[in-house]
Order: C-alpha cells, then sequence, then structure tokens
C-alpha cells in the first residue's frame, strides 16, 4: 500500500473509522476547528501512556483555543477503552477524547505514519507499527504542522501547543515567531508588511536589520499564564 505525500500546506484526507467514543468522520468530527491528530505505536505501552495522560492535562488549553485533540493508536476501540483506565490512574487526569481504532493501519498509510526506518519494528501479525506522528490542521483542513518522533522517544506536548498558538497569532496578524518564543514575547514584523504599513499596524516596531523587525504584540493574559503555570 502506498501512502500518499502529505507536506504542509496538504489538504488533510478524510477518513471514517472506530474510535474510543465511537464511530466518527474526521471531517465532521474537525467541523470548523483546528485539530491535533496524533499517533502511537500501540496500546498499553509506556512511553505512549504517559503522552497521553499530558495530553489529556493540557486538552482544557487546547479547547480555549479551539482546537480538538485525536490520538491515534494500532488497535481495537475495547483495547483502548481498557488503556484509558490505566492511563487515567497513573496520570491523575480524565481523558475524554477519542483515540482512533487503527489495527489495520489503514490511516497511518493514509497520513504516513508507518516506521520505514525499522522494517523489523513489526506487530505480531508483522504489520509495521504506527511512528509518534503530529499533524496540526486548521478549520479550512490544510495541514500547518508535521512532526514526527521515533518510537523510543516521547513528545513534547508544550510545543505542540506553542506552535499552535505561533500559527494562530500569525493567522490573525502579520507576524511570525522568532525562536523560542512564548506568548507574550515580541514577534516579528512579516516580510511583506513594508515599514510604512508598520508603521500603522506596529506602532512599537523596531528595525534590527532592514530584515528583521520586532515588535510587541498583545496575547490574551490567561494564554500567556499557560506558559507560566502549567508547562
Amino acid at each position: 500500500m502506498s501512502a500518499p505525500t502529505l507536506r504542509l500546506g496538504s489538504k488533510a484526507p478524510n477518513f471514517q473509522s472506530e474510535t474510543s467514543n465511537g464511530p466518527i468522520d474526521f471531517y465532521e468530527f474537525a467541523g470548523d476547528q483546528w485539530v491535533v491528530l496524533f499517533s502511537h505505536p500501540d496500546d498499553f505501552t509506556p512511553v505512549c501512556t504517559t503522552e497521553l495522560g499530558a495530553f489529556a492535562k493540557l486538552e482544557p488549553e487546547f479547547t480555549k483555543r479551539g482546537a480538538k485533540l485525536l490520538g491515534l493508536s494500532a488497535n481495537k476501540p475495547d483495547s483502548h477503552r481498557a488503556w484509558i483506565k490505566d492511563i487515567n490512574e497513573l496520570s491523575q487526569t480524565n481523558l475524554s477524547f477519542p483515540i482512533v481504532a487503527d489495527p489495520e493501519r489503514k490511516v497511518a498509510h493514509l497520513y504516513d505514519m508507518i516506521d520505514y526506518q525499522d522494517a523489523t519494528n513489526v506487530d505480531d501479525k508483522g504489520v509495521q507499527f504506527t511512528i509518534r506522528s503530529v499533524f496540526i490542521i486548521d478549520p479550512k483542513k490544510t495541514i500547518r504542522l508535521i512532526i514526527s518522533y521515533p518510537a523510543s522517544t516521547g513528545r513534547n506536548t508544550a510545543e505542540v501547543l506553542r506552535v499552535l498558538d505561533s500559527l494562530q497569532l500569525g493567522d490573525k496578524n502579520r507576524v511570525t515567531t522568532p525562536i523560542n518564543w512564548t506568548p507574550g514575547d515580541d514577534v516579528i514584523v512579516h516580510p511583506t508588511v513594508s515599514n510604512d504599513e508598520a508603521k500603522t499596524l506596529f506602532p512599537k516596531f523596531k528595525i534590527v536589520k532592514p530584515y528583521l523587525r520586532f515588535t510587541p504584540l498583545e496575547v490574551e493574559q490567561d494564554i500567556r499564564n499557560t506558559y507560566k503555570s502549567k508547562l
């Protein structure tokens, strides 16, 4: 089975699947909101368990930003539901977002979430495991972020949230964000904005180099506080 080539800017493929919360059509599930889709190699595995607990704890922050969480693992719904009990117990949380059941790796192939680097990383049926991929998909169903981690390495949920904040800020304002930016830090005036425009749009902007212009930009205080208190 050949997987499509998905890049930043590609339209996220639709799919129908069973989940821990019942059947879904991905586009209907997404509606007009952002979606963070993230995959796992297997249920009842140590790294995955810590990740899902962390995402569950941060779900209110994603919800605040108009984003839905959607997990995926290569097991059936009954296995997911049993696993969620462990996740909630170990992380002291209440995981409520759906986890896609993908035992045949149909969605994993559709989104190219398969481990081709290590061909020996297979289940008892000889099917390659799903790697730790993350997709941020905007309300137009456009893929805005793709990150893939090896199966051995847990993700950084704070980074996923940080990128979502950066993307939403950039969509609302003609700015980009510098390295290690978090809400409340100065942002970069987009190269398409002239200095004359910047004087109107960003009265406090400063020119460091002709190609590098910083400006303060107000963000919601509760979003800024997220990074001080929860991450």
